[in-house]
């Protein structure tokens, strides 16, 4: 069983900063690409950045600049840096992975969320 376990979330004032992680367990073969998504109240689900198994990026044109996409792939772990937090930022982000559990099956994987809240 695998599991993708977020921390990181929090109040924020417009302006400031937050580390979000996402942590992998369980089974795992390979994980390919890793990412945040975000969903704020009354709308869809997106993405937020990606990093690939090749440590390529790519980011949503409203974060980049400010947020920054990476991973420890010793520790199956991404991080989502977030800095210059702006008011529209706040939403649930979760975790997304494409996890290999053996050599022919891989599964897309979502975190549980956590609240990003940017206010003064």
């Amino acid at each position: 069983q695998v599991q993708l376990v977020e921390s990181g979330g929090g109040l924020v004032q417009p302006g400031g900063s937050l580390r979000l992680s996402c942590a992998a367990s369980g089974v795992i073969f390979r994980i390919n690409a890793m990412g945040w998504y975000r969903q704020a109240p009354g709308k869809e689900r997106e993405l937020v950045a990606v990093v690939s198994n090749g440590d390529s990026t790519n980011y949503a044109d409203s974060v980049k600049g400010r947020f920054t996409i990476s991973r420890d792939n010793v520790k199956n772990t991404v991080y989502l840096q977030m800095n210059g937090l702006k008011p529209e930022d706040t939403a649930v982000y979760y975790c997304n992975a494409g996890i290999r559990v053996t050599l022919s099956y891989e599964h897309n994987y979502w975190g549980q969320g956590t609240q990003v809240t940017v206010s003064s």
